[in-house]
C-alpha cells in the first residue's frame, strides 16, 4: 500500500527552453524574474528540498544536504499550453501543437455553433478575459449573446454574465462547441467564463469549467487504472484528461482548496496516484501580470508544504512540479515556453539534472507501481 503524489503548480516555469525564441518567450524565466523583482522570495521549504540548487532564485538558499532529489524538465511536445505539459507528464508526446486562433474562429465554426446554440456570438478575437467582459459586458447584457474569446492558447472561451445566461446553460454553450471543436478545429479546451457584476465592475466567478479533448493515446493514468490501481484527481485534472485515466475527482476551485483536498486525499487515499493542480499562479496572477500576487501564493504553498510532507509515509513518492511557465514580469499575458522544476520527496536525495522530458514523472509513476510506460526515463532508483 503506497501512494505516489504529483502536485502540479501550473505555470511555475524556471527558465526558457532553448527553442523559447520559436515561440516569443526569450528570457522568460518565471521563478527567477518574480524573484529579482520582488527583491527576493522567501521558500525555505522549498529550498530545503533543493529548490536552489536547481536554478539562481533570489531569496532561495542552495543547501548542503537537500531532503529531496531534484532537477529539471524540458518539454519535447510542441506547444506551452496546460493540455500539452498534463499530457506529456502523464507520458504523451505531441508532435503536432492544438490549433491556435490569433485571428478569431473562422465562420465554419463560428457559424455552427451559432445555428446549434440559436444565437449569435459577440467578440471572437484574441483578448484577456478580465478586458473582454468590461468592453463586451454591457452589450452582452442587452442582447443576452455570449462573448466568445480566444488567447494565444489553443482554447474556445465563452464568457456569460450569470443573470443572463444561467450556469447550466452556459455549461451547455460549452458542450455544444465542443462537440463542433474536433478534427482540424479540435482545440484543445472549451472553456466556461461566468461572470458577475455590473459594468465597470464585473468579476469573473469561481465557476470556471474546461471541456478538453480526450487524451489522443493511453496514459500511464489509463495503464494504473486498468491495473485497478486507484487515480485520484485534484481540481482540474479530471477535465484535463477528460476524465479519461481518473477513478476518482476531488473538486479544488483555486490553490487554498487544492491545499485541503491534497491534505483530505492524504488522509484517506490507502494506495495509488493522486494528482494534483494548483491552479491559481496560472490563473489569477500569471495571465494578469501580477508579480507580488504570484509571489504572496509561492510564499503560501510553501508555508503549507510542510502539512503536506507530514503525512507521507516511508513508501511515498511525492513530486513537486509544473507544467510550462507564465512569466508575469514580462509585457505578455500569455504562457512561456519554459523547463519546470522538479523536486522528488522520497527519492533518495541527489541532483537529477536536465531531464529530456516531462514523461519522466509517467515513467516514474510505472516503475513506483511495478510497471512498465514506453515514454520516458525513470528517475527511481
Amino acid at each position: 500500500m503506497k501512494r505516489f503524489i504529483i502536485w502540479v503548480l501550473d505555470s511555475v516555469g524556471i527558465g526558457e527552453l532553448p527553442d523559447a525564441n520559436l515561440y516569443g518567450d526569450q528570457g522568460s524565466a518565471t521563478l527567477q524574474n518574480i524573484a529579482t523583482e520582488r527583491g527576493g522570495l522567501y521558500l525555505p521549504n522549498m529550498a530545503n528540498l533543493g529548490l536552489g540548487l536547481i536554478a539562481d532564485i533570489a531569496g532561495v538558499s542552495k543547501v548542503d544536504n537537500p531532503q529531496a532529489a531534484y532537477g529539471k524538465m524540458a518539454e519535447v511536445s510542441t506547444g506551452k499550453d496546460t493540455t500539452t505539459g498534463h499530457w506529456e507528464i502523464a507520458g504523451l508526446h505531441l508532435k503536432k501543437p492544438f490549433p491556435t486562433y490569433p485571428n478569431g474562429f473562422p465562420p465554419a465554426v463560428i457559424d455552427k455553433f451559432e445555428e446549434l446554440s440559436g444565437l449569435k456570438v459577440l467578440g471572437n478575437y484574441p483578448a484577456s478575459g478580465t478586458v473582454i467582459i468590461e468592453d463586451l459586458g454591457p452589450e452582452h447584457i442587452k442582447t443576452g449573446y455570449p462573448i466568445v474569446y480566444t488567447s494565444a492558447d489553443s482554447v474556445f472561451q465563452i464568457a456569460a454574465h450569470v443573470d443572463v445566461i444561467p450556469l447550466e446553460e452556459l455549461y451547455k454553450l460549452c458542450e455544444i462547441a465542443r462537440g463542433i471543436l474536433v478534427g482540424e478545429h479540435g482545440v484543445a479546451r472549451v472553456i466556461a467564463r461566468p461572470f458577475a457584476g455590473t459594468p465597470g465592475s464585473f468579476y469573473r466567478t469561481k465557476d470556471r469549467h474546461d471541456y478538453s479533448l480526450p487524451p489522443v493515446d493511453k496514459t500511464v493514468l489509463d495503464l494504473l487504472k486498468e491495473k485497478g490501481i486507484p487515480v485520484i484527481g485534484i481540481g482540474k485534472i479530471g477535465d484535463i484528461f477528460a476524465q479519461k485515466g481518473i477513478t476518482e475527482q476531488l473538486p479544488a476551485k483555486n490553490n487554498n482548496e487544492t491545499m485541503a483536498q491534497l491534505l483530505y486525499a492524504l488522509d484517506n487515499v490507502e494506495h495509488g496516484l493522486i494528482f494534483a493542480n494548483s491552479v491559481d499562479f496560472d490563473m489569477v496572477y500569471g495571465h494578469r501580470n501580477d508579480v507580488e500576487g504570484y509571489a504572496r501564493a509561492l510564499e503560501a504553498t510553501d508555508r503549507f508544504l510542510p502539512n503536506v510532507i507530514s503525512r507521507l509515509r516511508s513508501n511515498d513518492v511525492l513530486v513537486i512540479t509544473a507544467d510550462h511557465g507564465c512569466d508575469p514580469t514580462t509585457p505578455s499575458t500569455d504562457h512561456s515556453r519554459e523547463y519546470v522544476p522538479l523536486l522528488a520527496v522520497g527519492v533518495k536525495p541527489k541532483d537529477l539534472g536536465v531531464r529530456e522530458t516531462f514523461a519522466d514523472v509517467a515513467a516514474s509513476v510505472a516503475k513506483f507501481f511495478g510497471l512498465s510506460y514506453p515514454c520516458g526515463t525513470s528517475f527511481l532508483d
